[in-house]
């Protein structure tokens, strides 16, 4: 595991441009670049695409792309928006992996991240409607060992 002295953490804030997923994407890629944790690309940039699409498509205002190594060996990237409802594909009741029923015509992203991510999850924040209110949808996924 990368020895990573001082912490670090990073937030891009998104415009509602369709542009912006492939923005963050490319920002990801040379976060973990520097931090010599370029084998976490494809698993991550997976990640943060199916999450930041998914803010795109599913909220009307601004979105945000946080990036932050945990103690434990993960990395977490975290999206923010202001909706503060929940996509149901990331609700308790979702096995990890489980995918939805074939006649569904979404929720196919959220199961790749529930598949693909070490843990993932949801957190309201705020009061809805506030300044700081809204919700972070968030994927970890590890690194194998030492750079």
């Amino acid at each position: 595991m990368p020895t990573v002295a001082p912490p670090w953490s990073y937030t891009l804030h998104l415009s509602r441009d369709p542009r912006s997923p492939g923005l963050a994407r490319s920002t990801l890629r040379s976060v973990l670049a520097a931090y010599e944790l370029g084998e976490l690309a494809p698993t991550a940039e997976l990640l943060a695409s199916e999450l930041l699409t998914n803010a795109h498509l599913h909220t009307g205002g601004p979105y945000a792309l946080h990036i932050r190594p945990l103690e434990s060996g993960q990395l977490r990237l975290g999206v923010w928006d202001r909706d503060p409802t929940i996509p149901s594909g990331l609700g308790a009741g979702f096995a990890h992996g489980a995918m939805p029923h074939e006649a569904s015509e979404s929720g196919r992203g959220l199961a790749l991240v529930r598949a693909c991510a070490d843990a993932w999850g949801a957190s309201l924040l705020g009061e809805p409607g506030g300044p700081c209110g809204g919700k972070v949808l968030w994927a970890e996924c590890g690194w194998s060992g030492p750079s």
